[in-house]
C-alpha cells in the first residue's frame, strides 16, 4: 500500500527512531531506501541527541530533530517539560509522510499522531492504535532487526536498496586514529571492546582478557577500547593480560572509535553498538551474545562474523518473563579464541 497518489515530489518526509547507536545503523536501509525513492524530498531523522552528528554525515538526512524522550521509553530520561514545545515543533514541520521506526507503537503511536503529519505509517500490535491502519503493518515478532524494518517500506512499495548498514567516516576520523597508535606501526592489531551499556550484557573481563592474550600470542597487538565510564573494565582486562595491551578508553569519539575498528584485524565485543559499526565497515568479529534475541542481532554476514552465545543451563533464552540477558555468561573462553583465531587469519592470497 503506497502513500496517495498526490503525495509530492518535493514532500517531506520524516523518521522517528529514538534509540541507540546499534538500534540507529539497523535503520540506515530504510533511510536509503526512502532518498533513493523520492530524491527532491526533504528527509528529517528524529532521534536521541547523541545522534545529531552521526545524522549529519548521512547523506539521505536533510534535517534532524532531537527527540526529548517520553514516558515507557527506556533509551533515555524523558524530558517531559520539554515535549510541548517539541511536538509544536513537529506541527510546523508539515510532514507528508511520517514513519514510526520504533518497534511495535503500543507507546509512541499514539504520541507520533499528534506531529500533524498529513499521512503516518509504522507497525502496530494487535489491537493497538494506528492513525492510518492502511499505512501500518504488524509490527513482525521474527527475523533480522533490517528486514523486520524494510517491511514497512515494502509495505509502502518502495524498492530496497540493499542491506548494508552505513557508518560515514572521514579522514580525520582516520588520522586521529592513527595518532593513537605510534607504537604500533604496520602490526596488525585487534581491538577487544568489553563494555557495554547493561552490565547484564557484559561478559567477564577475565574472559575477555584470556581472548586477547591468545591473539597477543599469534602476534597481534591488542587494543582495549570503550567509554570514560568503561575505563575501569577495561583496566581489569589490561590487568590479568600477560601481554601488554595500549589501553584507548575513553579517548575516542565514536567517529574515531569507528576508525580504530576500520583499521583492525578482528573485534571481539559484546552484543552492543560496536557490533553493528564492524558490520558496517567490513571489519570481521566475534560478538559474546548476551540476549536470546540473536536472530534479530547478529550482523547479516555470517562468514565475517560470528555471533556466539550459550543459554544457562536450565534456563530457557525466551522464558515467559521476557528474553534472558545472560545467554553469554556460561559461554568459555575457549569458544570465543577458537573462533577469534579463526577469523584473525588472513584471507589466503590471490
Amino acid at each position: 500500500m503506497a502513500p496517495d497518489a498526490a503525495w509530492p515530489e518535493r514532500g517531506r518526509i520524516a523518521v522517528f527512531r529514538a534509540s541507540m547507536l546499534g538500534d540507529t545503523l539497523c535503520a540506515t536501509p530504510v533511510l536509503r531506501a526512502l532518498k533513493s525513492a523520492w530524491p527532491r524530498s526533504e528527509l528529517t531523522l528524529i532521534g536521541l541527541a547523541w545522534a545529531r552528528e552521526f545524522a549529519s554525515r548521512l547523506p539521505q538526512v536533510d534535517r534532524f530533530r532531537v527527540f526529548p524522550g517520553y514516558p515507557g521509553l527506556p533509551e533515555s530520561t524523558p524530558e517531559i517539560s520539554a515535549l510541548p514545545h517539541f511536538i509544536e515543533q513537529m506541527q510546523r514541520l508539515r510532514v507528508d509522510l511520517l514513519l514510526q521506526l520504533h518497534g511495535s507503537g503500543r507507546i509512541v503511536n499514539p504520541l507520533l499522531a499528534t506531529f500533524g503529519a498529513r499521512q503516518l505509517a509504522g507497525f502496530v500490535e494487535a489491537d493497538g492504535f494506528c492513525a492510518d491502519p492502511a499505512l501500518h503493518i504488524a509490527w513482525p515478532t521474527h527475523g533480522h532487526e533490517i528486514e523486520r524494518l524494510l517491511c514497512l517500506t515494502d509495505h509502502l512499495g518502495v524498492p530496497r536498496r540493499g542491506t548494508r548498514l552505513d557508518f560515514p567516516l572521514n579522514m580525520a576520523d582516520r588520522a586521529a586514529a592513527l595518532r593513537l597508535l605510534p607504537d604500533i606501526g604496520n602490526t596488525p592489531f585487534a581491538c577487544i571492546h568489553p563494555g557495554a551499556q547493561l552490565a547484564s550484557r557484559r561478559w567477564p573481563a577475565d574472559r575477555f582478557a584470556a581472548v586477547a592474550d591468545a591473539l597477543a600470542d599469534r602476534g597481534l597487538a591488542i587494543v582495549l577500547t570503550g567509554t570514560v565510564g568503561e575505563a575501569g573494565l577495561t583496566a581489569q582486562v589490561a590487568a590479568q593480560m600477560r601481554h601488554g595491551a595500549i589501553d584507548l578508553a575513553g579517548c575516542t569519539s565514536l567517529f574515531t572509535l569507528g576508525a580504530l575498528i576500520e583499521r583492525c584485524q578482528l573485534l571481539v565485543c559484546n552484543d552492543t553498538g560496536v557490533s553493528h559499526i564492524a558490520a558496517a565497515l567490513g571489519t570481521r568479529s566475534v560478538i559474546v551474545g548476551s540476549s536470546s534475541e540473536v536472530e534479530r542481532w547478529a550482523p547479516l554476514d555470517h562468514d565475517r562474523h560470528r555471533m556466539l552465545w550459550r543459554s544457562p543451563a536450565g534456563r530457557p533464552s525466551d522464558g515467559p518473563e521476557g528474553p534472558d540477558d545472560a545467554c553469554g555468561r556460561d559461554l568459555a573462553a575457549s569458544d570465543v579464541i577458537d573462533a577469534a583465531i579463526a577469523l584473525a587469519r588472513p584471507p589466503p592470497a590471490r
